[in-house]
């Protein structure tokens, strides 16, 4: 049996909507990867009458694909989909049978209108939070078009082939044979990618609003659903709706709810943005904010939106290292997510670059995987809580090096090394190793707003105690402003205090 009984009575439940039946077609070998798969599929058809399987032979073994009774729709899965990408599965199972997705028409309609042949691969690892929306959204795209096609590859199963297309990070996206896109993926921004975003004519001829949030992470959205609540015109423009908490795996201190993942809420706060009158222009970035008669924000796409007052959300992105190496490889063994890319380095050599909490505990994660870690910690002591820095100090293959400054990470086609200096001697030293994950905080994005708005010296925007901006109408909220916090609960209540904020200028003014 490859399901534990619980996992088996809900995919059980799950299988009861199904709504034609489906073929599940499978290439098997001899190795434990293709034993475990077909045990996998058998145990599936053991629970449904509506799923058979056939043998047949894939371009990949182990694989199977999932298909439509006399019709292929190209959803294919290269190892076995167990772990984060076991939702993925049991979406294709149900998709593929009948069940509409769960996603806007206009996404449907757009996926229909694609001419052409795509044939998407996703390499993949099972522990990667990011990768089962990039496979799910492209899965879809698959059901409903059958111009395109898309294999899920588990990058541990393929080992060489991941190693031969140079994958050192995933999600990582290639379409027919040519690299696409990595990281984290939503549908929209697929669809954006392939040239099916909205037009700059099409944004620029929307009435003005009253209140123009900038940024969809907790900030902007509970601003967003705070103005559209006191029955005001709102309009919220996003880079990528949900922001840095898509890219965080447990959430443990969001007060009422005991555990949670980033993406599963930034779903729950798109969901209640969705309820009220709330103008959502994803996958825009905002490059300019000038006052006229109106507050008008220029979009890269040339597009330019109206608001009587505006709400900067823009959150805060990973701070880079800013040594030698690090744009260069990036992929390529720099790396900022050890849940998603920790499983590629497995039997390698590390560094985690900072001491704070991230840091140690990206170290301890990673020590479990790899074959050894070497944490860098440019102060004389680490910053981790030492309840953390307990367990790391517990680790056989571990070494922490602290007081060093990093000076250049190196390699050749990918990392090779990283050298650094030890401050109190001045020595310079060089570790062999294969990875090299960056955690050493974040930094505002707000460099766009240069010249306009009053800044820190670190780029934070200054409010006061209603999120009001130097200037009358702009406001801010959550990371990107100097709140010393950075916290989503803290994001969430300021968007909000913003939004109030925004909501008393306008009737005064």
């Amino acid at each position: 049996m490859v399901l534990e009984a619980d996992i088996k009575a809900q995919l059980n439940q799950y299988l009861q909507l199904m709504e034609d039946d489906i073929v599940i077609k499978v290439s098997a070998g001899s190795n434990d990867v293709s034993k475990d798969m077909l045990a996998l599929v058998n145990e599936l058809a053991s629970m449904s009458s509506k799923i058979t399987i056939e043998k047949t032979q894939l371009t990949r073994t182990p694989s199977f694909s999932v298909n439509r009774l006399g019709e292929d729709t190209g959803v294919i899965f290269a190892g076995v989909p167990l772990g984060h990408e076991f939702t993925s599965l049991v979406l294709a199972l149900l998709q593929v049978s009948g069940r509409p997705p769960k996603i806007d028409q206009s996404l449907i309609d757009k996926i229909k209108n694609i001419k052409g042949e795509y044939h998407f691969e996703t390499f993949v690892s099972l522990s990667c939070h990011n990768c089962p929306d990039v496979v799910q959204a492209l899965n879809i795209m698959s059901i409903l078009n059958p111009g395109i096609t898309h294999t899920m590859i588990d990058g541990a199963a393929f080992k060489e082939e991941a190693e031969s297309k140079n994958v050192m990070a995933v999600p990582s996206v290639f379409l027919n044979g040519e690299f696409f896109s990595g990281g984290r993926m939503t549908l929209e921004e697929i669809l954006s990618k392939l040239g099916n975003g909205p037009s700059t004519e099409e944004l620029s001829t929307k009435e003005p609003y009253d209140v123009l949030v900038i940024g969809g992470g907790p900030a902007g959205a509970s601003a967003a659903i705070y103005a559209a609540r006191k029955g005001i015109r709102t309009g919220i423009v996003a880079e990528r709706f949900g922001g840095q908490v898509l890219d965080t795996m447990s959430i443990e201190n969001f007060i009422s709810v005991k555990h949670t993942e980033g993406p599963k809420l930034v779903a729950g706060l798109e969901e209640h943005v969705k309820e009220y009158d709330v103008d959502v222009m994803n996958l825009q970035r905002a490059i300019r904010l000038e006052k006229n008669d109106l507050f008008e924000v220029e979009l890269e796409n040339g597009a330019i939106l109206k608001s009587k007052s505006v709400i900067i959300a823009t959150g805060a992105r990973w701070r880079n290292l800013g040594v030698p190496g690090e744009q260069e490889f990036k992929n390529k063994g720099v790396a900022y997510c050890p849940h998603c890319d920790g499983p590629l380095f497995e039997g390698k050599h590390v560094a985690v670059i900072g001491g704070g909490n991230s840091g140690v505990e990206a170290a301890i994660d990673l020590a479990g995987i790899v074959k050894h870690v070497t944490l860098l910690e440019f102060m004389p002591e680490l910053k981790a809580d030492d309840v953390l820095q307990k367990r790391l100090y517990s680790l056989p293959n571990v070494t922490v090096l602290k007081n060093v400054q990093t000076k250049e990470i190196t390699g050749i086609d990918n990392v090779n090394g990283i050298t650094y200096v030890e401050r109190d001697t001045g020595v310079e030293k060089h570790i062999e190793l294969q990875g090299v994950f960056v955690q050493i905080g974040l930094v505002p994005n707000t460099d766009w707003l240069e010249g306009t708005v009053e800044r820190t010296r670190f780029g934070e925007i200054i409010v006061d105690k209603h999120g009001a901006t130097n200037i009358p109408g702009v406001f801010a909220a959550g990371d990107c402003t100097n709140n010393p916090y950075k916290q989503i609960i803290i994001s969430m209540g300021s968007g909000a205090n913003a939004a109030l904020g925004a909501f008393d200028y306008l009737i005064r003014n």
